[in-house]
């Protein structure tokens, strides 16, 4: 008869996914996960291998929830570019304050780690990066399918651009009150699409 877990691991890797988000990989020590995640170390180790690969799985549920919010933004309007605003503003101005932290995890952590310390988590961090924007390829490529953008338009040229815009944008509205500003900010990004 095998052991089964004590624990629940899409919760662990819920609170793992929260407390990297805030500290970042390298200030999150065993220490604050063990306390976070209720696991002693050996139970952690036991069922992630390492702190790196927790890490990875945080990043990946984090990868799943925005890839999950943005098809959802998309969703509830009614033109991929209004769907594409309902994500901006979801990201910008609605998780101020709720989210462990306003930047982007995945882009957090590509600022925090080199190729000299953590290359592999690096490249782990870059990839998920890669599918985020063909992600937005695709819903670039769907708006102008449906004629919202002139077909003369490179849906990865927009893709790009819309991505370093949200990486910015974040940035900006973690450290700022003024959410009219971010508002307006968030209108000039379309208009910079159009």
């Amino acid at each position: 008869m095998s052991a089964q877990a004590k624990f629940n691991r899409d919760d662990v890797i819920e609170k793992a996914k929260n407390l990297y988000w805030e500290k970042g990989y390298h200030a999150t020590s065993m220490r604050n996960l063990q306390d976070v995640v209720d696991m002693r170390p050996g139970s952690i180790y036991a069922a992630f291998g390492n702190k790196d690969n927790l890490f990875k799985e945080a990043l990946n549920r984090y990868a799943e929830e925005g890839a999950a919010n943005l098809a959802n933004s998309i969703t509830q309007e009614k033109t991929v570019l209004a769907g594409l605003k309902r994500f901006i503003h979801s990201v910008t101005v609605c998780s101020k304050g709720t989210a462990p932290s306003g930047m982007c995890m995945v882009v957090k952590t590509i600022g925090e780690l080199t190729q000299n310390d953590s290359p592999d988590l690096l490249n782990h961090a870059t990839s998920i990066l890669e599918r985020v924007e063909s992600s937005f390829v695709k819903t670039f490529q769907q708006a102008i399918d449906n004629g919202e953008i002139s077909s003369n338009k490179d849906p990865a040229e927009l893709a790009r651009y819309f991505q370093i815009q949200v990486m910015g944008l974040r940035t900006y509205a973690q450290v700022s009150s003024d959410t009219d500003a971010v508002e307006k900010y968030i209108d000039g990004i379309f208009e910079g699409i159009l």
